[in-house]
């Protein structure tokens, strides 16, 4: 009798080994069935949201446990016009992509390049302002800092940049603006073309220089 009871445990641990490994290998092929079918891609201006997804892999509805979010944050990240990607899944079928792009910031006429944020270059064209004459490296570095952290509308809104010191500043710039306006500014002032689109309502849209590097007064064109 002691045989059969013996018997009989070893067949049911059989039976509830069985069934738990089916279960496993179908919830892993219920699992690997699911498709990203929903991508919402958010902080994006260089790329447009189809863009984003088709770089991401994530463009023919591909199996949500072979993508996972890290894998996506590390494929889109290759690309040297994103600069940090934050990927995660709300749901098993819904990923959301916030990226921040490495924006293409100055044409340098020198080097005949296009200059990103992160100071890389580029042969890649771009309607950017372009940097119409050499800048000494220290302050050409600056001014790159500068321009990353100006809002991005603005930054379009100027045509040309000249590097044009004086005996007051070494750091002073001219710039051309979309509207047929100049600006003067200095390094330590910059972010204040920020306010340009203020600044100009207030002459009634009238065409001339504004000093922004000493003064800010609004010289117009006779």
């Amino acid at each position: 009798m002691a045989k059969r009871k013996k018997r009989k445990i070893k067949t049911k641990s059989i039976i509830v080994l069985f069934s738990l490994i089916t279960l496993v290998l179908l919830s892993l092929a219920f699992l690997t069935d699911i498709k990203i079918n929903n991508v919402i891609v958010k902080g994006n201006k260089l790329y447009t949201d189809e863009e984003i997804i088709t770089l991401a892999g994530l463009d023919k509805y591909p199996s949500s446990l072979s993508n996972l979010s890290l894998s996506i944050k590390r494929t889109l990240e290759k690309d040297k016009y994103i600069k940090v990607a934050n990927v995660y899944k709300s749901s098993i079928d819904k990923v959301v992509i916030d990226v921040k792009e490495n924006m293409p910031l100055i044409y340098y006429l020198p080097s005949k390049k296009t200059v990103l944020m992160d100071k890389t270059e580029t042969d890649d064209n771009f309607p950017v302002p372009t940097l119409i004459n050499y800048v000494p490296d220290k302050i050409y570095s600056s001014l790159l800092n500068e321009i990353s952290e100006l809002d991005y509308r603005i930054v379009k809104r100027i045509s040309e940049i000249k590097y044009d010191p004086n005996d007051v500043d070494d750091e002073r710039f001219l710039l051309t603006m979309n509207d047929g306006n100049y600006v003067y500014l200095t390094i330590e002032k910059f972010n204040k073309i920020d306010k340009y689109l203020e600044i100009i309502k207030s002459f009634d849209n009238k065409k001339g220089t504004l000093y922004l590097d000493s003064g800010e007064y609004f010289e117009v064109r006779q």
